[in-house]
């Protein structure tokens, strides 16, 4: 019996998810009116409608919008959604901080975490990549290979998701639990700058999720060329993760002071626009025991930080599964703090948070890792042949 392989058969496609307008900015919203054949003189109020449904009463069904017109709701459900991403992993701490793992896509995954009592009310910590490019030793981000920017739409989808569990919806000014956003979560934020800009104008939009940039601030661990912009583009409070007051221990700690030194970094600090005793900078110290904790060095701090407007934050050192540090003794942590407030900083130590569920500071990490192109059609060839199998 003769058999042959007819090549002009494939298997059926998997149907191709429909995209989401959650998270999506203004102006992003208006391109895809216009692209779906909405009156150019109309979509941007159209835009206007969506966005005050997605991201003011946080609706994920078409059918809600009563202002819009049935027909369009009709067209619009054809063709998006507004659901979230899928929600890998959601666990709560004993002392009620929550962390997200959020899957993006296939094999890609970042956590976000809310911990309450933070600012005003609560602060969400966000991810702006998936994996880190910096090797910060303390970090236990930095042992996860950068896999890739996020979205702005992606970064926006982790303040959804956790309006959505603490059920915010619609924006309110008065009794949130919600109210501060910080990019202190996987990845270096400078490094994904446009997308982080377009999320903070998304987030801090007065008709929509409504948190004012005064209460989002952006943390980097040095990126000196992108500090000035940041400020320019965002108006958003600027964080430096430091953890040394001296290059040679600051190369080894935070590797990309090898490229921008603490002179090369301070000159950038001091052009952020509008510092100001009501507008500091805030410093993150991680408190490493015997490596960065003497009194000598809390000193050196206080030298490195004059003539900039300034609070530092003291973080005792969050343990993480083969950890190269041990956290500094609490009498160790106290006597660095004195030194400092002696000097009239304000030198919070903070209180460690979300430990039993890794989502302390430096403890965040997924395990999606970057694939090549080869691997990825290997999978597409293994996943074909195991469809045909079936």
């Amino acid at each position: 019996m003769k058999i042959e392989l007819d090549l002009s058969r494939r298997p059926d496609a998997a149907p191709t998810a429909l995209p989401s307008l959650a998270g999506l900015s203004l102006p992003a919203l208006k391109a895809e009116m216009e692209a779906m054949g909405v009156d150019p003189k109309k979509s941007g109020m159209r835009a206007k409608q969506l966005r005050r449904w997605i991201h003011h009463f946080g609706t994920q069904d078409f059918a809600d919008m009563t202002d819009v017109a049935k027909e369009l709701r009709a067209q619009l459900a054809e063709r998006y959604i507004l659901t979230r991403p899928e929600i890998a992993d959601h666990q709560v701490s004993r002392d009620g901080t929550q962390k997200w793992l959020t899957r993006f896509g296939p094999g890609i995954e970042g956590e976000s975490v809310f911990i309450p009592d933070v600012g005003k009310a609560g602060a969400l910590c966000v991810s702006s990549q998936v994996g880190c490019t910096l090797n910060c030793t303390f970090c236990h981000t930095g042992t996860q290979k950068l896999v890739r920017n996020l979205t702005a739409q992606e970064i926006v989808a982790q303040v959804l998701i956790a309006r959505d569990e603490l059920g915010e919806w619609p924006t309110s000014t008065e009794n949130r639990r919600l109210t501060n956003i910080v990019f202190m979560g996987m990845g270096e934020p400078l490094y994904n700058l446009d997308n982080v800009a377009e999320a903070i104008d998304t987030i801090s939009d007065g008709d929509g999720i409504a948190i004012g940039r005064r209460r989002i601030t952006v943390s980097t661990a040095g990126v000196a060329p992108k500090i000035p912009e940041l400020g320019h583009r965002t108006s958003a409070a600027l964080a430096i993760s430091l953890h040394a007051t001296h290059d040679d221990l600051r190369n080894e700690i935070v590797p990309i002071n090898r490229k921008y030194d603490l002179q090369t970094l301070f000159d950038a600090i001091r052009a952020y626009p509008d510092l100001s005793n009501s507008k500091r900078v805030t410093f993150e110290y991680v408190m490493l025991k015997g490596v960065n904790d003497s009194l000598a060095e809390a000193r050196d701090l206080v030298r490195l930080l004059k003539g900039v407007p300034a609070k530092i934050n003291l973080i005792p050192f969050n343990p993480w599964p083969g950890a190269p540090y041990e956290c500094s003794d609490w009498e160790t942590i106290e006597a660095f703090a004195e030194v400092v407030n002696r000097a009239g900083y304000a030198s919070p130590i903070r209180t460690p948070r979300g430990r039993d569920i890794f989502a302390a500071c430096g403890q965040l990490r997924s395990e999606s890792v970057k694939k090549s192109a080869a691997e990825k059609r290997r999978e597409a060839l293994a996943a074909e042949a195991g469809g045909k199998a079936g």
